[in-house]
């Protein structure tokens, strides 16, 4: 499979612009409906989905869209691994993160998550950028299907594919996608779409896939609305997310980024906090 280029390679956590109550009064310069928040894979560590690039997750590189469509075997590994991480994403709770931000209620959140935590919640106004990992598309004919659904049916069709291990899957590394880190898969049956027969996939943006244009359009669209932008737990490494920030810097409007890493975006914020985002959200 491609590797992928780690887009934050070389960069180095910047120091804070200014302190956390600092940034807290300029957020409540304005109503909190006059910013709209972005967030990444770090507001739901605490809900014990790890993120990417942080200093306790796994190294790993994620399946292209184009290496899941190049061949079936290819497809096989990613369902079987997704088949064992998905008890962890079903049981996943909203986290303090999320809660914080369903009692602040800003003027929307664009999400680069795909676990549905924040509509879990209580938060409206939602984009799911990246799409969500409880549905499932047929890249065929396009018909929609419910994850768990998906789930009970590789279940019968692999029933004992997960004791075969001999290691609980609970106990093994899970991606915030619900990719299990698991290498033996050849012995997996994969599921075809009950109405075309063609390829299923879960229906997320992958590595290598582009936003669909319609939410795409509706996300950027709800963030040229807002008075100011609020990065949340995202290194902005991708580019679907990046440009948020560049847009709201080409607009002068404020922008406050809050991660305890390094992001491709530090250069044109004008608020830096270092601190963990459930840690600075009761200040908001």
């Amino acid at each position: 499979m491609a590797r992928i280029k780690d887009p934050l390679a070389g960069l180095t956590r910047p120091d804070p612009s200014h302190t956390d109550e600092q940034i807290a009064t300029v957020l409540h310069s304005m109503p909190a409906s006059d910013w709209v928040v972005l967030t990444g894979a770090g507001v739901s560590t605490d809900s014990g989905l790890p993120d990417y690039r942080g200093p306790n997750s796994p190294r790993r590189t994620p399946m292209t869209i184009q290496d899941f469509r190049a061949s079936a075997s290819n497809r096989r590994h990613y369902w079987a691994r997704s088949f064992l991480g998905w008890e962890t994403i079903l049981t996943a709770r909203p986290g303090p993160a999320h809660c914080e931000l369903a009692r602040i209620a800003p003027g929307g959140i664009i999400t680069q998550n795909v676990d549905g935590l924040h509509q879990a919640a209580g938060s409206d106004g939602v984009i799911d950028l990246h799409g969500r990992l409880d549905r499932v598309i047929c890249l065929q004919c396009e018909n929609l299907f419910d994850r768990q659904w998906v789930q009970d049916e590789l279940q019968a069709l692999n029933p004992d594919f997960a004791d075969q291990l001999g290691v609980p899957a609970e106990m093994l590394e899970t991606a915030p996608d619900g990719d299990v880190a698991v290498d033996d898969t050849q012995d997996f049956t994969v599921l075809p779409c009950p109405v075309c027969g063609g390829d299923l996939k879960p229906d997320v943006v992958f590595f290598g896939e582009s936003v669909p244009v319609q939410r795409n359009r509706e996300a950027h669209a709800l963030a040229a609305r807002g008075r100011g932008l609020v990065v949340l737990g995202s290194s902005l490494a991708v580019l679907s997310g990046l440009r948020f920030v560049k847009n709201a810097f080409k607009e002068d409007k404020p922008i406050v980024v809050v991660t305890d890493g390094p992001t491709r975006g530090d250069e044109l914020v004008t608020y830096r906090s270092v601190s963990r985002v459930k840690d600075f959200l009761p200040l908001w």
